[in-house]
């Protein structure tokens, strides 16, 4: 499974502008929006709060991996946003996160779900891939180093 399949160029946020939890999630979700998938971001809002209430999705390293399931979603959808700042997100370590892959699944994709989780963790053990995803100059850049890293898995 390719995360390239779910993750959109126009998914890709360079340099995201919210400095809390909340407006992350929501500018993360919003991009879905934009692109005319039918889901309501404040109710994606909503579902990734409540996750977050069970555990933060903040993982350490400066990576975050939000993530939830809607219904009404056709298929997995997956965005990613950048933070050159770092933004509070309660991470486990309690570090600033930097690297942002937010996941939204169907109602009934939980084997397909954990897999997507399960790659994407992969992929961002690797310390290189991190740097080369902080270090990205341009929008193009980071689509270019997510695809390559997903050939690579």
């Amino acid at each position: 499974m390719k995360i390239t399949e779910m993750l959109r160029r126009e998914f890709v946020l360079e340099e995201l502008k919210a400095r809390n939890k909340r407006d992350t999630l929501a500018e993360l979700a919003g991009v879905f929006v934009k692109e005319r998938i039918k889901v309501d971001p404040d109710a994606i809002v909503h579902i990734l709060l409540e996750r977050e209430r069970l555990g933060s999705t903040g993982i350490g390293d400066g990576i975050a991996i939000p993530h939830g399931k809607t219904p009404g979603l056709d298929e997995m959808v997956v965005s990613f946003g950048r933070s050159r700042e770092g933004i509070a997100f309660e991470a486990m370590d309690g570090k600033p996160v930097h690297l942002f892959f937010l996941l939204m699944a169907p109602e009934n994709s939980a084997g397909q779900h954990l897999k997507v989780l399960a790659k994407i963790s992969r992929m961002l053990k690797d310390p290189a891939f991190r740097e080369n995803l902080l270090e990205a100059k341009t929008h193009e850049d980071l689509f270019r180093i997510i695809t390559e890293k997903d050939d690579e898995c």
